[in-house]
Order: C-alpha cells, then sequence, then structure tokens
C-alpha cells in the first residue's frame, strides 16, 4: 500500500558548488563572514544582521567572557528564547574554549538549578524578562560566578550582556581544539526521572549540519523561518547551523504564535520552514481574515514527534508549490538521524533514509538484527553519534553498548532501507516535540500527602503529539480535586509538563508483582 502513496520529485539540473566545510564549529561564523560578509545573517524585525556584524559581535563577546575567566573545559549556560544574543553566546562560548549549554527557558527555577549544577556552569547568559529567578540560582549553584543579562533591567549583581560587548575586547587566540571534543551539552530526558547531558561534539554538529544541508539542497539564497526553540537540538542544528553553514538568513521568532508565524512567511519570503507536528497542526486550523502567502516556502520539514497523515496531507495542502519531508532524530544524533529524500521517492508515514554515512539497525533485546519489517529498537551508529552523557559512565555504557547508539524507539525498516519510528520502548511523552520524564511529575503528584498512587501516561493529541494525563489514586478519607493536582503542577513544572487531566481511580491497576500497569492505564484514559 506504501506504493500508492509514493511521491517522486525530479532531480534539480543544477546544483550549487560546495564549499570547504569548516572542521570546527568554533570556526563556522568566521568562515561565513569571510564568504558572505554582507548577506543578511539574522532577521529579527525590521533588524538586519549582517555576517561580518554577526561574526565581528560575537568576537567581542568571546573577548568580553575570556576576560571573566571563561576558557577551554568550562560550561556556559544559555538561558535565552529565539534571538541575537542566543546565537552569539552560542558561538562565543564555544569560541573561548567552552561549552555551550543552551537551556529551555520554559523549565522551572528548580529544574534550571538542577542542570546548572549537574554540569557545574560557571557563566549564565540571560535576558532581563527571565531574570526573576536568578536570586534563587544563585543560592542554589555555588558554581555560577558570571550572570550576563541583556536588556534595559539589569540586575544588581550581574553584568550587562550590551555594556561586556560594548567593551570591544578581542577574543583570545584560539585553543587548541580537536574535532572530536565537546563543544554543545544539551540536556535531554531518560527514563531516570532526570535529564542527561548529552556531550555533542565540534564533529558530531558539524558533519551532522553538511549532511543534512545537502540531503535538503540549502542554499545561500534560502530563507529560514527560526521558530523551533533554539535551546533544542532540532532547531539548533537545522534552524541555526544549516543557515549559517550556507550563508542563509534566518528570520527570528522568540517564540511560536500561529499569526506571527503566518505573516513572517509571507512578509519575508520563507522559503524554509522547520517544525514540530503540533505546531503545524496549529497553523492548519489558525483562523484569521488576514491574507497570507505561501507560494515561496519550497521546503517544511517535520520532526521532533510523528507527523499524523491528516497533518502531512494538510500541510501538503498549504505548501501546495514545495515538498513536505519527515525527519527523525534524538539529540544524542546531533540530531538528524534520517529525512525522505528531496530528490527521490518520500513515503507518508516515514521519516525516510538515513544520511549518507549514517548506520541503521532495527535489533532485539539481545541486540541481535531483526529481519525486515519486524519491529524492534532502532540502533544508530554514525559521526553524529554523541561522545556520551556528561559524567554518567554507567548511562553511556548502556546508550553506546557496542558502538551504537540505542535510542529507545521501537522502530522498522521496510525493503528499500526507509525507516518508520513505531512507538518508544521507554515510557517518554513528548509534547510539541520536547521530551517530558513521567516519573519526573510523578514524584510531584506524590508530594501532596492525599495521594496514595499515582501514574504519568501520554496520549495522542492533534495539536501537540501527546497530551500528559496523570492517573491518581487517593488516600482512604482523602480528599483532593483535580484542579487543585494541575495547579500543584504548574508550580512545580515547567507548562509543557503540567497534566492537561486528572483522572482518579480507587486503585491503579497493576500487575501479580504489584508493578502499575501503565499501558492498560493509557488505553482507558485514551
Amino acid at each position: 500500500m506504501e506504493r500508492d502513496t509514493e511521491q517522486r520529485v525530479p532531480e534539480p539540473a543544477t546544483r550549487p558548488p560546495e564549499a570547504e566545510t569548516p572542521k570546527l564549529l568554533s570556526e563556522l561564523l568566521a568562515a561565513a563572514a569571510h564568504r558572505y560578509g554582507r548577506l543578511p545573517a539574522l532577521a529579527c524585525g525590521d533588524r538586519r544582521i549582517s555576517y561580518a556584524e554577526l561574526a565581528l559581535t560575537a568576537d567581542y563577546l568571546a573577548g568580553g567572557l575570556a576576560s571573566l575567566g571563561v576558557g577551554p573545559g568550562q560550561r556556559v549556560g544559555l538561558l535565552l528564547p529565539n534571538c541575537p544574543q542566543f546565537v552569539l553566546g552560542y558561538f562565543a562560548a564555544i569560541r573561548t574554549g567552552a561549552m555551550a549549554l543552551p537551556i529551555s527557558a520554559l523549565l522551572g527555577p528548580e529544574e534550571i538549578a538542577y542542570i546548572l549544577n549537574n554540569a557545574e556552569v560557571s557563566t549564565l547568559i540571560t535576558v532581563d524578562a527571565l531574570s526573576s529567578s536568578l536570586p534563587l540560582l544563585r543560592a542554589a549553584v555555588p558554581s555560577l560566578e558570571n550572570v550576563i543579562v541583556s536588556g534595559a533591567a539589569v540586575p544588581e549583581g550581574a553584568i550587562g550582556f550590551e555594556e561586556l560587548v560594548g567593551m570591544k575586547q578581542q577574543p583570545p587566540a584560539p585553543p587548541d581544539m580537536q574535532q572530536d571534543d565537546v563543544a554543545v551539552l544539551l540536556y535531554t530526558s531518560g527514563t531516570t526521572g532526570r535529564p542527561k547531558g548529552a556531550m555533542l561534539t565540534h564533529r558530531n554538529i558539524m558533519w551532522d549540519a553538511a549532511a543534512c544541508m545537502k540531503a535538503i539542497d540549502v542554499h545561500t539564497e534560502e530563507v529560514f523561518l527560526t521558530v523551533l526553540p533554539l535551546f533544542h537540538s532540532f532547531g539548533a542544528t537545522v534552524c541555526m547551523v544549516i543557515p549559517i553553514l550556507a550563508g542563509a538568513c534566518s528570520v527570528m521568532l522568540p517564540k511560536f504564535a500561529p499569526l506571527d508565524v503566518l505573516r513572517a512567511v509571507t512578509r519575508e519570503k520563507v522559503t524554509v520552514l522547520a517544525g514540530v507536528p503540533s505546531m503545524y497542526g496549529v497553523l492548519l486550523s489558525a483562523k484569521t481574515s488576514e491574507e497570507y502567502s505561501w507560494r515561496t516556502v519550497r521546503l517544511a520539514v517535520s520532526g521532533g514527534a510523528p507527523l499524523p497523515l491528516e497533518v502531512l496531507h494538510g500541510l501538503q495542502q498549504m505548501v501546495s508549490h514545495g515538498t513536505v519531508l519527515e525527519g527523525y532524530g534524538p539529540t544524542e544524533a546531533a540530531p538528524v538521524v534520517s529525512v525522505n529524500p528531496l530528490y527521490g521517492v518520500q513515503k507518508p508515514g516515514s521519516v525516510g533514509l538515513p544520511l549518507p554515512g549514517i548506520e541503521l539497525r532495527v535489533a532485539d533485546d539481545n541486540d541481535r538484527s531483526l529481519p525486515v519489517g519486524e519491529v524492534g529498537e532502532l540502533l544508530v551508529r554514525g559521526p553524529n553519534v554523541m561522545a556520551g552523557y556528561w559524567r554518567d559512565p554507567a548511562a553511556t555504557a548502556e546508550a553506546l553498548c557496542g558502538g551504537w547508539l540505542h535510542t529507545g524507539d521501537l522502530a522498522r525498516l521496510d525493503e528499500d532501507g526507509y525507516l518508520y519510528i513505531v512507538d518508544r520502548k521507554k515510557d517518554m511523552i513528548i509534547v510539541s516535540g520536547m521530551n517530558v520524564y513521567p516519573r519526573e511529575v510523578e514524584d510531584v503528584i506524590y508530594r501532596l500527602p492525599q495521594v496514595a498512587e499515582a501514574a504519568v501516561v501520554g496520549v495522542p493529541s492533534r495539536l501537540r503529539g501527546e497530551d500528559v494525563i496523570a492517573t491518581v489514586a487517593l488516600r482512604e478519607g482523602a480528599a483532593l480535586s483535580a484542579h487543585a493536582i494541575i495547579e500543584h503542577c504548574a508550580a512545580n513544572l515547567a507548562s509543557f509538563k503540567v497534566p492537561r487531566r486528572v483522572v482518579f481511580f480507587p486503585e491503579l491497576p497493576k500487575s501479580g508483582s504489584g508493578k502499575i500497569l501503565k499501558r492498560e492505564i493509557r488505553e482507558i484514559v485514551q
């Protein structure tokens, strides 16, 4: 049946000449400034920032960071929305030899403090709009020496971002960095209830960006819409590193708002749109009296979660002059592993073929490869696979057992080598492309003294991919409303982790050994 829905796009007649890819992420901005100096790198509202200006400002910031003692081996946290300061902070940190550590601006103070402590972050860059939690973070994170805040309201004891850049301090001499040195720490979800820091090297990110750029045929003339959060690996690689590598322009939006997206696509003549299924679902259902044009969009890329066929077909109609491609990749793979081929057969429901140079296997619980069509855990091997988890040798050994990244995703491969993601081996919930640990939410619910049992599951959602649902059994004689549980979670968790619904049970279903049966619960609450 797959063959009936295949699409084939003709090979282009010509391709642009390929430029040599920098070996190190720390060299990328300088190389882009040399090649594309006057071309726009970033578009933020009415402001345009050229590649020359972006590289020079990043150098000044790197010089300022070095004057504060930031150098090789240190970690620089980036608690920022999509804005020029994120791009500058990311590349300036790496330029000093430090590791850039993007942090989700959606997390609560306790969650941020855990990451900062786990990575022993010495310097944090943020914006004044997010600075209310700084007193708590300073008290909770002993390693935090420098806080740099962008904006008009710089708190006492912090350093002004604009002031630091304005000092125009020259960057230090480039440290001796190798391709296999860690450039970025990206904290990702696991099954332990705590995020782990995936160590991505210069090689991981540069190789993955270059391979993906070639696969989707990105040109200098492209205009990317950067609405995916740059603290996420999908956004960072596809919407930041790839455009810089190609000399393209990124139109930056600080957050996803459907009307802002529609207006930006029309006004800026966007050619490449990258998003998660929930984002596309909202765009398809947006009601507006304004007129918008998608005629310039040649490519809409979807990742982060499975793309429902209903959304895929609607998106194909919206992007009538372009192509919709679904891809796949975990943070630990920098992240792009596969994508439906732009010039060739595209199979709806599949996340495509592996990028050239990446190997895939579908294996059973004993790591034995399974035949074509059978479902098992997806294993990945290639130059984009992380070096390991930060200071967690046990988790690293488990994830990289036998030299293959064990993704925890259940998948199958068809006879043509196309990859299909079937389910997740772990209990992970993906909300709008972002991972949620069920155990983390359960731990918060268990703080309520009235709660005897709690189990959190994900159920399908057309808009968000999945919704977080909490199931609860109360202690005998206790009273507690669903509203109270949701409010309690909202006060202790990032908004995307808060349950959308609470379902009460007299007692949660269990196996003979006493294990709570989440599969049974999921079937009941859907």
